[in-house]
């Protein structure tokens, strides 16, 4: 394997601004678009690393920097060899600055505060408080040792108006600057991998403010871009809107990243034909776990596709008591594991009984679809084309 970071453009489609990309990591290559499943604590919710290959997951978001600073801590992660090493995920891994749980947290003055230099928040079981900063954000990310890193940043909230947004843009401009220079201080993890680093564009929902944000991340010439602020994947008609902003300023050479985005399929569908490679959500495991599955059909509709459902939302909910003696599978089209050989009965059953297996079964079939719909796009976009890894 190359011990490199890159990004090769290999296609457009015609009718959008959907696109393939080939992306080269220290851990192996990937086509876009992809979906990354999220394992916040260096798991993603039952599934081993064999159920996730097998769905097609090709990257994750492994490890969230929050997370594990509070457990179990650097020094045992590094102990073990970095977070691939940990997970035995030897694929590409991306983790994230800690700043999206900074802004939740923060919302509690006792538990988190905000200053010029970063967040101080006390560890939920000891009360030690931790300060986390772009050079100890990039610091813990190293010993995480993800392909792809993130500059920290302040997520922008969707109150306060626009002074809040343009607060928070300003210290994530000024924290960008120093997450570069403590990167660039060593490029590689402590295990020897060249990892990226992305910028993170914020600005909220005022579009001079998201363009400007746009060129200081491009000034900054970093290896990858992603868009991110409370409103992404949140609000996705406001989502697609910023994304229409800040596209014509994006390079063809760079990852684009929308983060959180894939709450439903038609949401990565969405971004994708608004020009975005990567996206990752918590919901598709999440969603599974509490009942709720993925229930649709991906079609072909208006040069681009579309995932069509009968059901609210897309998804059916295996607690109603309908499925008990249904036989038939989640989706009858559907090349899962759990629906080429579990009804809706007997998942049914299980989730009634609350048992473990449910959980495994529930979330291969939603994060499958995920990674089928993803599948679906690249092919339309390639067309005839093969493009090798």
């Amino acid at each position: 394997m190359q011990n490199s970071f890159k990004t090769e453009f290999i296609k457009k489609h015609p009718y959008n601004h959907a696109r393939v990309t080939k992306i080269t990591t220290p851990h192996g290559e990937f086509l876009t678009p992809t979906f990354m499943p999220v394992g916040t604590r260096a798991v993603v919710n039952h599934l081993t690393p064999l159920d996730l290959t097998r769905t097609g997951s090709q990257i994750i978001l492994g490890g969230n920097t929050y997370h594990m600073l509070c457990a179990p801590g650097m020094d045992v992660i590094q102990s073990l060899g970095g977070m691939h090493n940990m997970m035995h995920w030897n694929k590409p891994m991306l983790t994230d600055s800690g700043g999206f749980q900074v802004f939740s947290l923060s919302k509690n003055g006792n538990i988190c505060k905000i200053d010029y230099h970063g967040a101080h928040f006390k560890h939920p079981i000891t009360g030690q408080v931790i300060h986390l900063t772009p050079e100890t954000s990039i610091a813990a990310q190293k010993i995480i040792g993800a392909d792809i890193i993130m500059v920290f940043d302040e997520c922008t909230p969707e109150t306060g108006g626009r002074e809040a947004a343009l607060a928070a843009m300003e210290r994530t401009h000024r924290w960008l600057l120093q997450s570069k220079e403590a990167h660039e201080k060593n490029p590689c993890s402590p295990y020897g991998f060249k990892q990226a680093l992305f910028g993170i564009i914020q600005g909220g929902s005022f579009r001079d403010l998201r363009e400007q944000s746009t060129q200081c991340i491009l000034s900054a010439d970093l290896d990858g871009i992603a868009i991110g602020g409370e409103v992404i994947g949140f609000d996705m008609q406001k989502t697609v809107e910023v994304i229409d902003w800040v596209r014509p300023l994006l390079p063809e050479n760079k990852t684009r990243y929308t983060m959180g985005v894939g709450l439903n399929p038609q949401d990565i569908l969405d971004v994708v034909a608004q020009g975005i490679d990567i996206f990752d959500c918590v919901a598709p495991t999440r969603n599974a776990r509490h009942g709720a599955l993925y229930h649709g059909k991906i079609v072909e509709k208006d040069n681009w596709l579309a995932f069509e459902s009968d059901q609210e939302k897309g998804r059916i909910l295996i607690k109603k008591s309908i499925y008990a003696k249904d036989d038939r599978p989640i989706m009858e089209d559907c090349t899962c594991y759990t629906c080429e050989n579990f009804s809706k009965g007997y998942l049914h059953f299980l989730f009634k009984q609350q048992a473990i297996a449910y959980g495994n079964l529930a979330c291969i079939h939603n994060i499958h679809v995920m990674q089928e719909v993803c599948r679906r796009m690249r092919e339309l976009i390639i067309g005839d084309e093969r493009v090798s890894l």
